[in-house]
């Protein structure tokens, strides 16, 4: 995604800049993860309450919950990088099960019922990111 550009925001934001944490495959692991996320792309310019923020949060908590709920191995954490490089915001989040992975962008998913309370995260990540795409995580320790 795209933050707003600098002179729409006031801030400048930095040519490169990386975060990268595991947390715990749990709720709190996914809630802790979009607060920190939102904290830090605040300290590199990308104010609080902006597009750019509030579109990023989302992501970043959508992302997550799937990272907690559909990834989770017992004892292993799932993985968040927040990026900026040439003023575009990168986010990725990774979890341990390589043999599920989400649908690829654009690809037909199976109806749902329409009261349905879950099954609708990835439309949710393919409307608000500019461009998305899943990839293979190295294997760690």
């Amino acid at each position: 995604m795209t933050p707003p550009s600098s002179s729409a925001t006031g801030h400048v934001l930095p040519p490169a800049a990386l975060f990268v944490q595991r947390f715990s495959s749990t709720p709190r692991g996914a809630r802790l993860a979009r607060r920190l996320v939102f904290h830090q792309l605040d300290g590199w310019g990308v104010p609080y309450g902006s597009e750019g923020s509030d579109t990023a949060a989302q992501l970043v908590a959508e992302l997550t919950a799937n990272a907690a709920t559909h990834g989770r191995v017992s004892g292993r954490d799932f993985e968040v990088t927040a990026e900026i490089v040439d003023g575009t915001v990168r986010l990725a989040v990774s979890d341990a099960r390589g043999e599920t992975r989400p649908p690829a962008p654009g690809a037909p998913r199976p109806a749902m019922p329409p009261l349905a309370e879950s099954g609708r995260g990835m439309l949710l990540v393919e409307a608000l990111a500019d461009r998305w795409e899943v990839l293979d995580r190295p294997p760690v320790g």
